[in-house]
């Protein structure tokens, strides 16, 4: 049996007033989970269970649906698990430091979530 995966690239054209809408969605996504990786280190959580025990009810507060508040939570896991993998891997920041500062610095405070990038076609 032959599988065929057929993958399109679909550009969002939202009106302005669904623009400005989805514009704030995602930048209330992206600060909720500048929260979450703020917690995530100063709790030291190392699993995204114990994680979600710390956040998920802040963010069902803050009217994000559950599936938005379990990627929301995953993302951010994500992202330390990686950084650890990095750090490991010695592949944390420039190349100019030693080891120990770049893993120093990669410890020593929470990994920013990056701002989703959202053009319209307004």
């Amino acid at each position: 049996m032959i599988v065929v995966k057929i993958v399109t690239q679909v550009k969002l054209m939202p009106e302005a007033e669904q623009a400005a809408a989805l514009s704030a969605t995602l930048r209330m996504v992206n600060d909720l989970a500048c929260w979450v990786s703020e917690v995530a280190f100063a709790h030291g959580v190392p699993r995204e269970y114990e994680l979600r025990k710390h956040t998920y009810p802040r963010l069902k507060a803050e009217g994000l649906g559950a599936q938005a508040a379990q990627h929301t939570i995953k993302k951010v896991r994500d992202a330390y698990t990686t950084l650890r993998a990095n750090i490991r891997a010695g592949n944390s920041a420039s190349r100019s430091r030693s080891a120990a500062a770049r893993r120093s610095r990669s410890r020593s405070r929470s990994v920013p979530m990056p701002r989703s990038r959202m053009t319209t076609g307004v």
